[in-house]
């Protein structure tokens, strides 16, 4: 019988560990939950930050285990949402900590008002709020109507 998973969790690696905490936390109110770092030369090898309900893990770069940053590989084809209370207000906080704004807020089709901004650390994050309940089906017949998605 196959094994199920019970929970996934995103792990990012970055270079500069200790400041992408810092930027974490003023840009989208993480918490450091705790770290560990590499006594051989300071890297952090293990951090938990706490978004909300989600917990979610760090590392610097480690090449020799194939854990390389955004920066190293040229992007990263992943996108982080996180569901917010204003996104207007989230924007502004995570420009304000530092990022980049890629996408201006706007309403969407599907019932949300989003944004996405890019941190320093070359992730990029999607920023949404809830405006309206939208059923998939609705969602659907608005993207066939040709509204923008």
């Amino acid at each position: 019988m196959p094994t199920v998973a019970r929970k996934v969790s995103a792990y990012f690696v970055v270079k500069n560990a200790a400041q992408a905490i810092e930027f974490y936390k003023k840009a989208f109110g993480a918490e450091e939950i705790f770290r560990m770092t590499d006594p051989a030369d300071g890297r952090i090898g293990h951090a938990e930050l706490r978004f909300g309900e989600t917990v979610m893990m760090l590392a610097d770069e480690y090449p020799d285990f194939g854990a390389l940053s955004p920066d190293t590989i040229g992007g990263s084809p992943v996108t982080f949402h996180i569901d917010t209370g204003s996104t207007d207000a989230a924007v502004e906080q995570a420009l304000a900590a530092g990022a980049m704004l890629l996408r201006a807020a706007t309403d969407q089709s599907f019932g949300e008002r989003v944004a996405q901004v890019l941190d320093p650390f070359g992730h990029r994050w999607m920023l949404s709020q809830t405006i309206e309940q939208v059923t998939p089906e609705e969602m659907q017949r608005r993207w066939n109507d040709g509204a923008s998605a």
